[in-house]
């Protein structure tokens, strides 16, 4: 049994309480003392319990292996920005025991799968993802991010971009004691996803505004451009999930669908991109070329690069089982400390 504590979050229940007070008071001052709101506040919905996690079976694999130990605490619910149409934006940080010895802590930014379209951070796996962060010595900041149909790119993105800067200002480097210039990505499938771009779309120093230092990432469908899901031979599902989260049609060339090229991390890749950990199995949903073809992409541009394949079929966190965690984890300190 662990004891894993819930502290410092606002809690479901404030959190709706707040947003009916707020939407109370923009009714009764008038929408020009909220002209940054252009909608109702509204939360994020994670699509329903049963489609929570990209971990589809009900078998005790991958991250469902890691018990966490005794002393982790979890910050619930802390919000970390409202974005133009009003979405309220919150994460989970889950923080190692006290230590007077150990400094200021790198921090990982956890991103959750769900086909862009559903998933959340404190579902039971992702919550199990930032608490072996935690355990690894790591601050671990498990965000939710705008999803498909209500918002498409470069939603998402923008959204996680907003949770590292976040974690990088002043008032949570000093309430969580993080170090500023070691903060790194995790993320699987969708997250995947988001965790490549986040590493790539910017240039230069990798410790100011939304730039990380390490990303890992595990399975990601990383290249969403027609011509390589084409030599994918990629299944109409993927092509479909895809298309929704571009806004484009499933089967659109790249000349239609120019937002595949920016949603794809190769695209934005340059010498100055942090080390990039890269996980995938042998035969599952996503195919191994989407991760081989960005393995190779970074190792052209001179960053950093990792690849794990391991056999089976399982998908993103449900590879993740001890002997991953463990070369994740390596990874991480290797390039965080």
């Amino acid at each position: 049994m662990t004891s894993t504590r819930i502290a410092g979050g606002s809690g479901i229940r404030a959190r709706r309480i707040a947003l009916a007070a707020l939407a109370a008071i923009a009714a009764s001052v008038g929408v020009s003392a909220f002209s940054g709101f252009h909608a109702q506040l509204r939360e994020i919905d994670p699509q329903g319990t049963d489609a929570a996690s990209e971990i589809v079976t009900a078998e005790i694999v991958g991250i469902r292996t890691f018990t966490p130990p005794p002393g982790l605490d979890v910050h619930a619910d802390l919000e970390y920005g409202i974005r133009e149409d009003g979405t309220l934006l919150t994460l989970d940080v889950c923080t190692p025991p006290p230590d007077p010895l150990a400094g200021s802590r790198p921090a990982v930014v956890a991103i959750h799968g769900g086909s862009w379209a559903r998933g959340d951070k404190a579902n039971a796996d992702w919550r199990n993802v930032c608490l072996w962060l935690a355990s690894e010595g790591f601050v671990a900041a498990s965000v939710n991010y705008r999803l498909v149909p209500d918002a498409v790119f470069p939603a998402a993105i923008d959204d996680v971009g907003v949770a590292v800067e976040w974690l990088r200002a002043p008032e949570q480097v000093e309430r969580f004691g993080i170090d500023p210039g070691r903060i790194g990505a995790f993320g699987g499938s969708a997250g995947g996803n988001l965790a490549a771009l986040l590493g790539t779309r910017g240039e230069g120093v990798l410790d100011a505004g939304s730039r990380v230092a390490a990303v890992a990432e595990l399975s990601g469908p990383v290249g969403l451009g027609a011509v390589e899901l084409a030599s994918d031979a990629a299944s109409d599902w993927l092509r479909g999930i895809v298309g929704d989260y571009l806004g484009c049609e499933p089967h659109a060339t790249d000349d239609a669908c120019p937002q595949a090229t920016d949603a794809s991390a190769a695209s934005h890749l340059d010498p100055s991109d942090p080390p990039v950990f890269i996980g995938h199995a042998e035969g599952e949903v996503v195919p191994l070329g989407q991760s081989q073809r960005f393995a190779s992409a970074l190792a052209t541009a001179g960053v950093p690069v990792e690849l794990a394949v391991v056999p089976g079929a399982e998908h993103s966190i449900g590879i993740l089982d001890e002997r991953l965690r463990g070369r994740v984890a390596a990874f991480l300190h290797a390039h965080l400390g």
